[in-house]
């Protein structure tokens, strides 16, 4: 899946901040593969893209709809908002 992220206004440094802690990670943990994550910033860090490789849906959209209760005081703080997209392989 392809994941980007729009950032409210100087949000992006403390937005990531908390991404990396440990709270962050274990939320991403039970979402997603974090190792095969590839990640993609904006020169003016007002988005990030993620590809990522999920393993729980329902959890991923928990958290990107901003209903994870765990991660819903920085969501609210940092994220304008997020689109999702799932991705197949095209055979050429």
């Amino acid at each position: 899946m392809l994941v980007i992220a729009k950032f409210k206004s100087d949000k992006f440094d403390k937005f990531m901040g908390w991404f990396q802690s440990e709270e962050g990670m274990g939320i991403r943990k039970s979402v997603a593969h974090v190792e095969q994550t590839v990640p993609a910033f904006a020169p003016d860090k007002s988005y990030t893209l993620f590809k990522i490789t999920v393993h729980n849906e329902e959890k991923l959209r928990e958290f990107i709809t901003g209903n994870n209760p765990i991660a819903k005081d920085i969501y609210d703080e940092c994220i304008d908002n997020i689109n999702l997209w799932e991705l197949s392989k095209v055979d050429i």
